[in-house]
């Protein structure tokens, strides 16, 4: 009897709460605002806030809709502000450089090398020679005026044998840089010697291949078909940074027969030496050095009976520029 009372009080207790926690569960997921209780007294009270939470909803939308505005308007300042500062008159006032009331007069600071114009002398080689003939002098350079890329050349080579010219060679040229070791050159060329002079049109280049051997090479075309080729090539070699080992060729060859030059055609002349200089600084530097000379064809049979076809020269020269 007393255990089945117990159970029937457990029971209703139990249904009480469900419903309980059912009600309060529907209050709370449905369209009711939840009252929220405020102390009063020694007692509580329950009121409805369903207006203060709509005022707060309209607040906080009133400041997402001012933070997006202000976003926008800093967005749009700062694409202004870009755009000024793209433009170069932005902040000027009008004015420009070297412009204005109190502007000074305008004057570059820096000059790069290749917008000057230079004068230069090279004097490759200035050398005494002891050969089978005598003794001689050979002189090899050139004066030049311009920039890294353009040039006006005045060259000369000059041979004398006994105080007298032997043969000689004058240019003028133009000369181009086309690539960062070459240059491209073309003017007019005159040779004269003992018995007679010849004036060409010369064009020809000049620089570094492969493995750093200097080349120089220019074609002469004269008049009444003469034409003629010369080429030199150089290497210098460094045995310290000062003594310097310069080997050297130099092959000259014509079209046709020129009696009154002493040239016959085809190959003529081969020169084969080496020169051996020491730079107390690279404008100055003395050497000395043996070359051997070669004559062929007809060239060799219109020397004078006395001459040979080949010679050994002994050289004592100095190297300089400025």
């Amino acid at each position: 009897m007393t255990l089945g009372i117990v159970a029937a009080l457990a029971l209703s207790l139990n249904g009480k709460v469900i419903a309980q926690d059912s009600d309060h569960q529907m209050h709370h997921t449905g369209n009711e605002v939840p009252e929220m209780p405020h102390a009063v007294g020694s007692g509580m009270i329950y009121e409805n806030s369903a207006t203060d939470t709509a005022d707060d909803a309209a607040q906080a939308a009133m400041n997402h809709e001012q933070m997006n505005h202000d976003a926008m308007s800093h967005s749009d300042m700062a694409v202004m502000d870009v755009d000024a500062l793209r433009d170069p008159h932005a902040y000027s006032g009008g004015y420009e450089r070297a412009s204005g009331p109190y502007a000074l007069a305008s004057q570059r600071q820096v000059v790069l090398a290749d917008e000057a114009t230079f004068v230069g002398v090279w004097m490759d080689r200035f050398e005494f020679v002891d050969h089978g003939d005598g003794q001689g002098t050979e002189m090899e350079g050139f004066a030049w005026l311009g920039n890294s890329y353009r040039r006006l050349l005045l060259q000369t080579q000059i041979e004398t044998v006994g105080g007298e010219v032997e043969e000689g060679e004058v240019d003028l040229l133009y000369s181009r840089a086309v690539s960062p070791f070459w240059d491209i050159r073309g003017g007019l060329h005159h040779s004269f010697g003992e018995n007679a002079d010849r004036d060409w049109a010369t064009i020809g280049f000049k620089g570094l291949v492969p493995y750093w051997f200097e080349v120089d090479a220019a074609l002469h075309l004269g008049n009444k078909g003469r034409t003629a080729f010369d080429l030199e090539v150089e290497y210098e070699l460094l045995l310290t940074q000062r003594l310097v080992l310069q080997p050297r060729i130099d092959i000259k060859a014509f079209s046709q027969k020129d009696i009154e030059l002493g040239r016959g055609s085809g190959l003529s002349t081969i020169k084969a030496g080496a020169r051996l200089r020491y730079e107390f600084d690279r404008q100055f530097a003395p050497y000395l050095g043996v070359e051997r000379v070669k004559r062929f064809g007809e060239t060799a049979d219109l020397l004078p009976l006395s001459s040979s076809r080949m010679e050994t020269h002994w050289v004592l020269g100095l190297r300089f520029w400025y």
